[in-house]
């Protein structure tokens, strides 16, 4: 009996395993300008054609996002700046970054969101009103990425709920099925899966079939992620790092988000309907030691470029 339940989780982890390299096939993950000018050389790090997002936050200079998104690209990987609403101060703005992008970096993704910002700078507020000016369909961009939000957002939903998130997915999805870019939605980083899939399923019974990229906070220190978390305003599975830190075994070492991954990758194994299609990585840890975490869990999936030939 101890011989057969041995050889069960055996079969068990490697089920599991080859689950999760084939969830991480295709991810994405994120830098920003000043942290990726302390990376040599990204190919080193991370496999050819990796979509890799570059963060824009408040004060970060147009010039330095496009020399960051040449830098990518020229290294073959595939560039999706971020474009705050909030932080946008006009249709001419809007205009002129799009033009940059394009003609010094050959950018054709982008992910549209509302903004870290409270006050917008100018005439924009959410990515909504960014799709209706038609200027990335105009410019040919091939991909644009809006946000999703598994455990709501009190920026759009002061109370709580989720009505004004579900009729804006609802807009999203509307104007994906007219614009020739495809669409997906990129979430916020989460440490539980069960409210992911919950929230995924309830997408799915809407009629919202827009591909959801998973957030995944990289390996990293407790106290980083549980810093970042209550900046970013991560919800219920904000739990799971609290009950973590009650643990006085666990509390020195180092987050990794194995167990979250196992089980989505399982959910996605038994539900290939499900709108969960890919994983985005925020290296909170350090893009370093995310890029390392992958090729030791993800396979030939993680092999960075430069190790390929």
């Amino acid at each position: 009996m101890a011989l057969f339940n041995f050889k069960k989780r055996d079969q068990d982890a490697e089920r599991a395993t080859g689950q999760i390299e084939g969830f991480l096939q295709g991810f994405s993950i994120e830098v920003m300008p000043r942290t990726a000018a302390k990376v040599a050389d990204f190919r080193e790090l991370l496999p050819n054609g990796t979509r890799v997002y570059i963060a824009h936050i408040d004060g970060t200079p147009i010039s330095d996002m496009v020399a960051t998104a040449k830098r990518l690209n020229a290294d073959g990987f595939n560039v999706m700046p971020h474009f705050p609403a909030r932080i946008i101060k006009n249709r001419t703005t809007l205009a002129d970054w799009i033009a940059r992008y394009q003609g010094e970096a050959n950018v054709k993704q982008g992910l549209l969101l509302a903004g870290g910002v409270a006050t917008p700078h100018g005439d924009f507020e959410n990515s909504m009103q960014l799709l209706e000016t038609g200027f990335f369909d105009a410019g040919g961009f091939t991909r644009l990425h809006v946000a999703g939000h598994p455990e709501g957002s009190r920026d759009i939903d002061p109370d709580g709920g989720d009505r004004a998130v579900m009729t804006a997915l609802r807009w999203k999805q509307a104007f994906s099925e007219r614009s020739d870019a495809k669409m997906a939605l990129v979430t916020q980083f989460c440490f539980d899966a069960n409210p992911i899939i919950t929230w995924s399923d309830a997408l799915h019974a809407a009629n919202i079939t827009l591909p959801v990229h998973i957030g995944i906070a990289g390996p990293a220190k407790l106290q980083t992620l549980i810093k970042f978390a209550a900046t970013c305003g991560v919800g219920p599975s904000m739990k799971v790092l609290q009950k973590r830190a009650m643990d006085v075994t666990k509390l020195l070492l180092p987050y990794e988000p194995t167990k979250v991954l196992a089980k989505l990758a399982a959910h996605k194994a038994t539900h290939p309907d499900s709108n969960i299609a890919q994983v985005h990585f925020f290296p909170l840890g350090g893009i370093a030691t995310n890029a390392e975490w992958a090729v030791a869990n993800g396979g030939a999936t993680g092999i960075p470029a430069a190790r390929n030939g």
